[in-house]
């Protein structure tokens, strides 16, 4: 396997299990939803199994994550304990509703355009 390979399907391991973490399920819990074995979880985690776009999309929806960022192509979660965002959460709850509301806005239309693949009909 290229160190290109190597590289991804450690992110993708990694990143299963941080999501798995975050989601607080256990691999036993997990394995049943997808009826696997408890193992087949564990591998997949240590990079020693390769995970299926239906597998891949079905942990997604488990975890509450999306499929791109299980693969890496989305940018790294927050850490909640980073002071930053609490200074953040402090600063919009003194906003208006109206301007808060424009400010969700402003932001959901900034994560379309740095899609990659959204084109001008998409939005």
């Amino acid at each position: 396997m290229s160190d290109m390979k190597a590289a991804k399907r450690h992110q993708i391991a990694e990143r299963l299990k941080e999501a798995r973490h975050l989601a607080g399920i256990s691999q036993g819990h997990v394995a049943k939803m997808l009826g696997l074995h408890r193992p087949s979880i564990s591998e997949m985690e240590a990079g020693n199994r390769r995970t299926s776009a239906d597998e891949l999309a079905r942990l997604a929806q488990i975890y509450d994550v999306s499929v791109a960022w299980l693969l890496g192509e989305a940018p790294e979660m927050i850490d909640v304990q980073d002071p930053r965002l609490e200074l953040a959460a402090r600063e919009l709850a003194k906003l208006k509703p109206e301007d808060l509301e424009r400010l969700l806005k402003l932001l959901a239309a900034m994560r379309d355009d740095s899609l990659p693949n959204a084109s001008e009909g998409d939005r």
